[in-house]
């Protein structure tokens, strides 16, 4: 895992960079949040989708409700990036939906986009 540091609006954003999944569960997903917050002091971090468990996209593991409820309660912000239009599920795209619409978990399609969104807020 690589993370880099861009700065937006004044607002520092941590970017990771890297194929290995970091997210498989809640604790590894709370991991991830102690380390950029350590190695970087910032609390806004983009990650490509492939740094996250397949479970975490299929909703009835409830991985995804219990990692978004950690991040908002540590207020942490976050920006997946990725191709979402894989995915067929109805209940998984109206997740994205309002995740996009909320303050604090946004599925972008690119780097920019996510940065974008993360220095808005």
């Amino acid at each position: 895992m690589k993370i880099d540091t861009v700065t937006k609006n004044g607002i520092s954003i941590a970017v990771i960079s890297g194929e290995e999944v970091l997210i498989q569960d809640v604790s590894t997903a709370l991991d991830l949040m102690a380390t950029v917050k350590y190695e970087t002091g910032v609390s806004r971090i983009v990650v490509p989708k492939e740094t996250i468990s397949e479970d975490f996209f299929c909703l009835s593991t409830r991985l995804a409700g219990e990692i978004l409820q950690k991040f908002v309660n540590y207020d942490v912000k976050m920006a997946v990036i990725g191709d979402f239009s894989v995915y067929t599920s109805k209940s998984l795209k109206d997740f994205i939906y309002e995740s996009n619409h909320g303050s604090d978990f946004y599925f972008v399609s690119d780097l920019q986009k996510g940065i974008d969104k993360l220095a808005a807020i």
